[in-house]
């Protein structure tokens, strides 16, 4: 795959060359992602290099490949050793400038993650997290969480091979990483306990709601907070209820959803860019290879045998 070097505004901030990567895999900064950014680097050579946080970010990275390198992190009043293998997590603070990483061996497919300290609001999870809570985030800590690790794998995957509903998938998991930190790794006030879902479901008339939003922008930007938005929920406990009620996550539904009017949108001659691009896609290409694997057809192959059953009925 050829490497592509725009990256996020976290990255470019302090640049590559700075944080001793060779360069970047894949890139969120050309997708319209809302909730966290995200960047899969190729290399990171062995050597001490700088590591530092945006104020307004926690930064997590996620070992997708597991060279089993060791890992020597410092910052002041910090000093901790890892052995990085695949599914290691480790965190930084926000505000982080004076971290430094010691790799003994070149690391390869490091995900490297920046979750805004936002999603620590009560419009997420309806319970108070205190900024100072976030803040000491221990810079210390590695270790092996099987959920932040599989939620680190999600999103390196979409990164990769783009979906119809990648934006609202990324949404959903920006959520869950902040829940699983404020869970295990977080105090939160005035509760201590990570609140759970008390309801089976979203009702009859906010599932309708958010159903007919839904269709009527298939054609859009569909973000996860909009839609909590109809259902009067957090992000967090939207995503379940929905799930509750249509047995799918919401990201699912409106990639089956987008898969049915890319279908419909085949017949005529409308261009295959436009259809891309309305439905989600940052390019034709990626948009060729979910409809691929979605139904075995590349769109062009679909749209020809859908004109010739036309005739053959005319």
């Amino acid at each position: 795959m050829e490497i592509q070097h725009d990256q996020p505004a976290a990255v470019s901030r302090y640049g590559l060359e700075q944080l001793g990567f060779e360069g970047v895999l894949s890139s969120s900064a050309d997708r319209a992602w809302s909730g966290l950014s995200a960047q899969l680097c190729t290399t990171v050579r062995k050597g001490v290099i700088p590591w530092r946080t945006p104020q307004s970010d926690i930064r997590i990275c996620v070992d997708t490949h597991g060279n089993e390198s060791l890992l020597t992190r410092r910052a002041p009043g910090v000093e901790s050793r890892i052995i990085a293998r695949r599914g290691t997590v480790w965190l930084s603070p926000p505000g982080l400038q004076e971290g430094s990483v010691d790799i003994s061996e070149d690391l390869t497919r490091i995900l490297h993650i920046y979750l805004p300290v936002s999603h620590f609001s009560r419009s997420n999870f309806e319970i108070t997290v205190e900024p100072s809570a976030v803040s000491a985030l221990s810079y210390e800590k590695a270790f092996e969480d099987p959920l932040l690790a599989e939620i680190g794998f999600a999103i390196a995957s979409e990164l990769q091979s783009e979906t119809s509903a990648g934006g609202l998938l990324v949404g959903a998991l920006a959520s869950s990483l902040a829940a699983r930190l404020v869970q295990r790794h977080v105090s939160a006030s005035p509760a201590q306990s990570f609140p759970s879902c008390t309801s089976q479901g979203l009702d009859r008339r906010r599932l309708s709601r958010v159903l007919d939003y839904i269709e009527a922008n298939l054609e859009g930007d569909l973000t996860l907070d909009r839609m909590a938005s109809i259902a009067c929920l957090s992000r967090h406990h939207f995503a379940r209820a929905f799930k509750q009620a249509v047995g799918k996550p919401p990201h699912r539904y409106v990639s089956a959803k987008r898969l049915e009017r890319a279908k419909a949108s085949l017949i005529g001659d409308r261009p295959l860019v436009d259809i891309a691009l309305a439905l989600g896609f940052s390019d034709q290409a990626n948009f060729t290879r979910a409809f691929t694997q979605a139904t075995g057809q590349a769109p062009g192959q679909y749209r020809r045998e859908l004109a010739a059953r036309n005739r053959y009925r005319h």
